[in-house]
């Protein structure tokens, strides 16, 4: 009797040390991943810019989706738009103050199906979003492990502080205040 409550107890202690190492940390490869947005400019063409440098992780469990978490760090004055002019104006108190706030970060607290939801900070200010995403993988390749994560949708950059526009002389506004911000995310196993 005493072998098989022992037994119980070494089974038990593995399926709970299983459970609590079942989720990987991947992370983020900043070769395969990419955080762009796109912006409707003088009411009638969509800007489409980029951050180049940024570094996170993803704790992944497909099992429990619960498990799950991420972190992104954004290096805000890599912001790229392929007009060095408008680089300069949307790192300054304009737009992004990146001399005040040199970071923007998302902290993904809650995965569910088909969504991802987290805190995204920017200028100081935090608030939480929901990102439509799909997740691939994890996938074994090349002698290493990854998944992916792609997903879009808009934000109003008010909520946020950036706020800076210019009324048009046949109505409108110079910069829209809804983002489309597009995430895709390569991420390999630590």
């Amino acid at each position: 009797m005493r072998q098989q409550v022992q037994a119980l107890v070494v089974l038990g202690a593995l399926l709970i040390t299983s459970r609590v190492f079942a989720a990987d940390t991947y992370v983020i490869d900043p070769h395969h991943t990419s955080f762009s947005f796109m912006v409707k400019h003088m009411m009638i063409s969509n800007v489409p810019g980029e951050f180049d440098k940024f570094n996170g992780t993803v704790t992944y469990d497909p099992k429990d989706l619960a498990a799950s978490r991420a972190e992104v760090t954004i290096d805000a004055a890599s912001i790229d738009t392929r007009v060095a002019m408008r680089d300069a104006d949307l790192k300054s108190p304009h737009f992004f103050d990146v001399a005040k706030y040199p970071v923007i970060t998302f902290v993904a607290t809650k995965f569910t199906p088909g969504y991802i939801t987290g805190d995204l900070t920017m200028k100081g200010l935090t608030k939480r979003i929901t990102i439509p995403v799909t997740i691939a993988g994890p996938v074994n390749e090349m002698g290493h492990q990854a998944i992916g994560i792609t997903g879009t949708t808009t934000i109003n950059r008010q909520d946020w502080g950036i706020s800076w526009n210019k009324t048009l002389d046949q109505g409108g506004v110079a910069v829209s205040n809804d983002v489309l911000l597009t995430i895709s995310i390569e991420a390999d196993r630590k």
